[in-house]
């Protein structure tokens, strides 16, 4: 009996260490619909993914998208981390999977966009 009981919370144990160390199920970019919004699926649905933390001039749009195409071909899957809602629309860091850095983040480093988040205290 007592056998029986450590087998059974090894297991459970594997099987929370499995979930835990699974990837999340990535939306795929379906669209660049501007330099801050991009439409993305997820099998099931299709929504609008608005990048977080970024301000976009409008004499800087056009190389923004550019560069967003090129770094999301169709089809490319991406990691959403929302942060929050805008005018209903999903607000959220975007990941492309086996990246380390997020787009919002890609935009400000290539000098396409403005930091658009409060910085946190050190």
């Amino acid at each position: 009996m007592r056998r029986l009981l450590v087998i059974t919370r090894l297991l459970a144990l594997l099987l929370v260490a499995v979930v835990a160390v699974s990837p999340a199920a990535a939306a795929e970019v379906l669209q660049v619909r501007t330099a801050s919004l991009l439409q993305v699926g997820d099998g099931n649905r299709t929504y609008t993914v608005q990048l977080a933390c970024i301000n976009v001039e409008p004499e800087g749009e056009s190389a923004a998208v550019d560069w967003l195409r090129q770094e999301l071909p169709r089809r490319r899957r991406v990691n959403l981390r929302p942060v929050g809602r805008n005018d209903g629309q999903l607000l959220a860091r975007v990941t492309p999977i086996g990246d380390e850095l997020d787009l919002s983040a890609g935009l400000v480093t290539a000098g396409l966009a403005a930091d658009s988040c409060p910085t946190e205290p050190a």
